[in-house]
């Protein structure tokens, strides 16, 4: 695991190429804090740096940039490729041959022999990377199927620039990053920035499961995915998501539960297994879920000897789940690890946060999932994640939610449902807190995790179709255009129909969209952040590319059965773990930030939300944040999330204007 940062430009540097490069990716330093490189061809103007996190051969032959056999390609790699191992012996009968054992020999002896998309279309793994082809002349970048290792580009005057993280472009000596308000408006939507934007104007994300390539000399051209069909370097896809659970639904697995069961068991058991091989200490979180519970259960199955698991824990019940942690590597023979979080250990994780997520990111669950990563990475360099299970098995409550609402109301005629939606705004406060105790088992949460739901419930009601109405469900603020003044939403993957696929059924349609935006924006984003924060390297068995075709394989029956979501790879996991150990209702991976805001955050919370400070920095309009954050204060509404929104983005921003400053 590592980081990457680079540069091709026609223009002259006022400093060696080889200096840049590497001032850009000493920025990377805890992504990689074993190794660092850098290699340039001053004549081509392209330089790429690189900065190594030692995991698959712990020797020099491992060191980035690498340069292919043949002398024709030079490479710099984040991530992993799991099958490296199989290409090697199939390359080796080819002809090949090997100085050390890293994949990323393997990697560019695979380009080397099959060309870059074919090569690419082999490997199963989390990456994304930069290639030089000498001969070509020409950069290429590739991000991984489900996008679970970042990758930004763009232009900076007339150099195409390119890092891991936004911290390494920053570092870049043109860079003059202009903040963008719309991408402002996406954050304060959805709590993230989705790709393919950024927070700064003409740097962009690059998408899951495409490349995009770049020749030496070519001008300033608009890489965004959304650029005019005409431009021939948008990024191009070499896996679809879209096709895959369009093709998995029109020709679904037609073997009965055993089968289902079987099959599901044995290609996890490969994902899992295939993640277990390391030259360094690994582990496991662990919350005693489902998800992170069937990979640990995996796990010791193949392992001869206790794997290492982790979790935390909190001393407020609500947030705690160590307990059923505990449990779970009790009966599984792991050799588990956990800590209890004192509140004032939590809360002292938030001055680093803009650091650490490097671009605002609002989902508030970043504070146990850089803790868990903190403790996890004392006692091991790599750690398995559970992540991926609700968007593949239907796991999360919204899609529950937002099917009721629509079999409720979307029979409606909108002119009826308009009149509706003005006498629910009407409604008292204490209307819509027995509604939360009514509605929290109907859709299988607590009154706390559907409140938002309920509160937004006016907001969507008057939404033009089903799809319509699952964004206003995960959206946060509604009406951003007021509260970013001029600001106009930019087109997403949850808005952009051209990227939905034809999916008949509403669940299926929900989780497609959360593949695509939420999993990789949100929380592979957190995963990522977090762990690389403290130099952990966290790998998701769940998000093979073989488990994802195979669960679009897999009918609604199988995912959703009992009023569950989940259903098949709960069965998994109960040929290893008793069903009573694992089921209990969905609690999320949450710190209370709610009642924090109203006790010892609100001295920080009320600097950051000044009525006058907003005004001044002209992002934020202040009267609607006001509003809210008097209304938090008062406990007329729980506006935690909302809020956090914005306290994530102006925290960010005190660090942007101190940098500009110094």
């Amino acid at each position: 695991m590592c980081g990457l940062a680079g540069f091709l430009t026609s223009e002259t540097l006022s400093e060696a190429p080889t200096g840049v490069a590497a001032r850009m990716a000493e920025t990377l330093a805890a992504r990689g804090p074993d190794d660092s490189g850098v290699w340039s061809d001053e004549a081509a103007g392209i330089a790429l740096g690189h900065r190594r996190l030692a995991v698959i051969d712990l020797s020099p032959e491992g060191r980035q940039p690498m340069h292919s056999a043949c002398g024709r390609y030079v490479l710099a790699f984040n991530g992993e490729v799991y099958n490296h191992r199989a290409l090697r012996q199939e390359l080796e009968g080819l002809g090949h041959a090997f100085r050390g054992r890293s994949d990323t020999e393997v990697m560019l002896a695979g380009i080397a022999q099959w060309g870059l998309e074919a090569a690419v279309s082999r490997f199963n793994g989390m990456f994304a990377f930069a290639l030089w082809d000498r001969r070509a002349r020409r950069l290429s970048l590739v991000r991984d199927r489900i996008g679970i290792k970042p990758l930004y580009y763009g232009w900076t005057g007339r150099a195409f620039v390119f890092g891991s993280t936004l911290k390494a472009i920053r570092a870049f000596p043109a860079f003059r990053g202009e903040i963008d308000p719309d991408a402002v408006a996406l954050l304060m939507r959805y709590r993230y920035v989705p790709a393919p934007h950024s927070i700064y104007r003409g740097i962009y994300k690059l998408l899951p499961g495409t490349m995009l390539t770049v020749t030496e000399g070519e001008g300033r051209r608009d890489f965004s995915p959304y650029a005019h069909a005409s431009c021939a370097t948008r990024p191009a896809p070499y896996w679809s998501a879209r096709e895959v659970a369009e093709d998995g639904a029109a020709e679904p697995f037609e073997g009965d539960d055993d089968e289902a069961v079987a099959q599901l068991d044995a290609l996890l058991c490969d994902a899992v297994g295939l993640r277990m091989v390391a030259d360094v200490p690994l582990g496991a979180f662990l919350s005693g879920g489902i998800d992170s519970s069937v990979i640990v259960a995996l796990m010791q199955a193949q392992s001869s000897r206790p794997v290492r698991t982790f979790t935390i824990g909190f001393a407020e019940a609500a947030y705690d789940e160590a307990a059923y942690a505990r449990a779970v590597a009790a009966h599984l023979g792991t050799d588990h690890t956990e800590l209890y979080v004192t509140p004032e250990e939590a809360r002292a994780v938030l001055p680093a946060l803009p650091t650490l997520y490097d671009e605002p990111f609002a989902d508030s669950s970043q504070i146990p999932t850089f803790l868990v990563s903190r403790l996890t990475r004392r006692h091991v360099t790599v750690s398995l994640s559970g992540d991926g299970g609700d968007e593949l098995f239907a796991g999360y409550d919204r899609y529950r939610a937002s099917q009721l609402l629509w079999q409720a109301f979307g029979w409606m005629p909108r002119l009826l449902r308009r009149p509706a939606s003005g006498m629910l705004r009407r409604l008292p406060i204490a209307f819509w807190r027995r509604a939360f105790r009514w509605g929290a088992p109907l859709v299988g949460g607590t009154g706390g995790q559907i409140s938002d739901r309920f509160y937004k419930l006016p907001e969507v009601l008057g939404a033009e179709g089903r799809e319509a109405l699952y964004r206003g469900v995960i959206s946060h603020w509604e009406g951003v255009s007021r509260l970013v003044p001029g600001a106009q939403e930019m087109p997403t993957a949850l808005t952009n129909a051209a990227q939905w696929a034809d999916l008949p059924d509403f669940y299926q349609w929900m989780m497609y969209l959360d593949l695509i935006s939420y999993l990789p924006d949100d929380i592979l984003t957190k995963v990522d952040r977090a762990s690389m924060g403290v130099s952990l390297e966290a790998r998701v068995p769940l998000l093979d590319h073989r488990v994802v075709a195979f669960a679009w394989r897999i009918p609604m029956s199988m995912k959703r059965r009992g009023g569950r979501g989940k259903w098949l790879l709960r069965q998994v996991l109960y040929r290893y773990v008793p069903e009573a150990l694992v089921e209990r209702p969905k609690m999320g991976f949450a710190v209370p930030v709610g009642a924090w805001l109203c006790g010892p955050l609100r001295e920080w919370a009320e600097a950051l939300l000044d009525e006058g400070r907003l005004h001044r920095e002209g992002y934020l309009a202040p009267q609607p944040v006001r509003r809210r954050w008097l209304e938090h204060l008062s406990g007329r509404r729980d506006w935690q999330h909302y809020l956090w929104d914005v306290l994530t983005f102006q925290a960010w921003l005190e660090q942007a204007n101190g940098r500009i400053n110094e």
